[in-house]
């Protein structure tokens, strides 16, 4: 035995207490608490005291110990004429960066005044893509034919498993013996990962019992599940939008303290910035506003890496007004389902009229006029000293609570 077997020998592994009926149990929860204090010589107050009931967080979370707390503010008022979200909202943002929900607010006033934010959805379709392996090229190019004229019977394997889920196509793509199947859903209102997922498995296991293959896989990463990709920018991923808006050129100069000429030309540079980068599509902080919403309103965080990719677009309009406009192919949302029904996550939702089903639509459109309104506001902030400031103030806060006896964390 070497010395690093002896080293793994010495090492003391503890299983975190977990009770596979019981786990979210108060007495249970407890002994997790007081395991961590012990271990760490630490104690919790923030982390360990909340008035939820732990049973509520079942299947959200495993190994429950307390809750983390994030400030919670309000962007608006933000007028949204949408094919499903129409008026003005105050949009809850989830965050701890300072000076975000400001930018958010000078754009979200802006655009409020020239008469809102235009929304629609062009596409509303989630992915899954397994991969199928076979003994070789020809038995894979046969699967390919086979899933071609077998759609119908497929259809009605997925849509067994679900009530609201509906299987829109499958476009295979043959590389050599393997063949990934391009899953197409929609999923209503839910966000919808648990539902595709069991629909695709079911039916991957009802063509291994119809086409003999090797093996599959039930996720290929052809998708991109929660990471970038060039393909996602063009086909979407989720729902897909376009936004809009137009504001004349006097309300940028009294809000904005800025011209529209200013803007648009400025957006040139980033915009061959970002070619020069290769950057996927164009935009100045998609996620900031995403993260914010997902994080309030109980969404699937991490699908901050989809939704961060799209298109932002300035121009000058009627001689001297701007006009600003976002693709944004890859926002993937839900009201029901997920996070969405927790406390504080709910309370989010209702604030803007999206808890429930016939919501998803409605909550995606003011996602979008909110990312709308931060591009206009963070843009039009680096053409004057209106974007630093604000961040100088919340630093001459922040950093004063960084200090403890003289020393900067």
């Amino acid at each position: 035995m070497n010395n690093a077997d002896n080293a793994l020998e010495n090492i003391k592994i503890e299983r975190i207490p977990h009770d596979s009926k019981n786990n979210y149990n108060q007495d249970v929860v407890k002994k997790r608490q007081e395991w961590l204090s012990e271990k760490t010589s630490k104690q919790y107050k923030n982390v360990f005291t909340y008035t939820e009931v732990a049973e509520e967080c079942r299947g959200n979370i495993e190994n429950f110990i307390g809750f983390g707390r994030v400030p919670i503010g309000l962007v608006g008022p933000l007028l949204v004429n949408g094919d499903y979200a129409k008026g003005v909202f105050y949009v809850p943002f989830a965050t701890t960066e300072g000076a975000l929900v400001e930018t958010y607010q000078r754009g979200a006033i802006a655009i409020t005044k020239a008469g809102g934010v235009n929304a629609f959805i062009e596409k509303d379709a989630n992915h899954l893509d397994p991969i199928f392996i076979l003994k070789n090229a020809q038995e894979a190019r046969n699967l390919v034919c086979w899933l071609q004229y077998n759609f119908a019977l497929l259809k009605k394997e997925a849509e067994s498993t679900t009530g609201f889920g509906k299987l829109i196509s499958i476009k295979p793509y043959q590389i050599g013996r393997r063949v990934i199947a391009d899953f197409v859903f929609f999923t209503n209102d839910a966000m919808g990962a648990n539902m595709i997922n069991i629909a695709t498995e079911k039916v991957c296991r009802f063509i291994e019992k119809q086409v003999k293959v090797e093996k599959f896989l039930l996720r290929s990463n052809f998708s991109s599940e929660k990471k970038s990709s060039a393909a996602n920018l063009l086909r979407g991923y989720g729902k897909s939008l376009v936004v809009e808006a137009v504001i004349p050129t006097k309300i940028i100069s009294r809000f904005l303290f800025t011209t529209s000429a200013e803007i648009a030309k400025s957006w040139l540079s980033w915009s061959l910035s970002s070619f020069a980068n290769g950057m996927l599509g164009m935009n100045a902080h998609f996620a900031n506003g995403v993260a914010a919403m997902y994080i309030a309103c109980g969404q699937d965080v991490a699908h901050v890496s989809n939704a961060s990719v799209g298109i932002l677009n300035f121009e000058i309009v009627n001689d001297d007004d701007l006009y600003v406009s976002l693709k944004l192919p890859n926002i993937i949302c839900g009201t029901i389902g997920g996070g969405t029904a927790l406390g504080t996550q709910r309370e989010c939702l209702e604030i803007l009229d999206c808890y429930g089903e016939g919501k998803a639509k409605k909550f995606a459109e003011i996602v979008a006029a909110t990312l709308l309104a931060g591009e206009l506001g963070i843009c039009a902030g680096i053409t004057t000293e209106q974007f630093l400031d604000p961040h100088k103030r919340a630093r001459s806060y922040t950093r004063e609570k960084a200090f403890v006896d003289g020393n900067e964390r």
